[in-house]
């Protein structure tokens, strides 16, 4: 007969091995993009069976990667939210918030289109896009943002910029914790760059740290 007690410990090196994975993914990812699954699983540790027993090819590895990054974008979501906050300070809040989760996963915005489709990067924006165009719009009907685009539009066009900003950060170019590009798409929406730096820094103070992920 088997003992229920015996297959917990097994049960928890399984959820050990495979957040590991996970982890190294995340990492050797953003630095060789093109990295096969037998050096992914030397680099964390495993043996290839180990490895194939949790994601059988490439793209179950990335999609269980997108997933990942769809729950941590909820979650700061969650955190960043401040409806009750002026447009400007709500928005600073957003993007002070997302950060962590978009430095992290940023390797995956590029893998993600070659490897699983446009589709898979829009469903997993998808939160994220809908809270920053009612930010924009509540912006521009205060007059604190400009409306010469659409909101949804504006959205879009700031999205690509802090995708290009996450980018620069990923090559060296660019050093930041979040708060250059914060003062930087502030700006883009139409705030003045002294007040942008004020909002920024003032919000700055007041964002609680991320919680750390649940690697192993």
């Amino acid at each position: 007969m088997t003992k229920p007690a015996a297959r917990e410990p097994l049960r928890r090196n399984s959820r050990s091995n495979r957040a590991r994975i996970l982890a190294t993914a995340r990492q050797e990812l953003g630095r060789n993009p093109d990295i096969t699954l037998e050096e992914l699983a030397r680099a964390a540790g495993v043996v290839r069976r180990t490895l194939f027993g949790h994601f059988p090819g490439r793209q179950a590895l990335l999609e269980a990667l997108t997933e990942e990054a769809s729950e941590a974008l909820r979650e700061a979501l969650v955190r960043g939210a401040r409806p009750e906050e002026p447009a400007e300070r709500a928005f600073a809040y957003f993007v002070l918030s997302m950060w962590p989760v978009g430095d992290r996963y940023r390797m995956l915005l590029g893998l993600a289109r070659r490897d699983l489709g446009a589709e898979w990067v829009t469903e997993v924006l998808a939160p994220a896009r809908e809270v920053v165009t009612a930010i924009l719009e509540r912006g521009q009907r205060d007059g604190v943002f400009h409306s010469h685009l659409p909101p949804a539009v504006l959205s879009a066009a700031l999205e690509a910029m802090t995708v290009a900003l996450l980018e620069d950060v990923n090559s060296g170019a660019l050093e930041d914790d979040g708060t250059r590009t914060a003062v930087a798409t502030l700006i883009a929406a139409g705030v003045p760059e002294k007040r942008a730096s004020a909002v920024v820094e003032e919000v700055a103070a007041t964002v609680p740290p991320e919680e750390p992920a649940a690697d192993a």
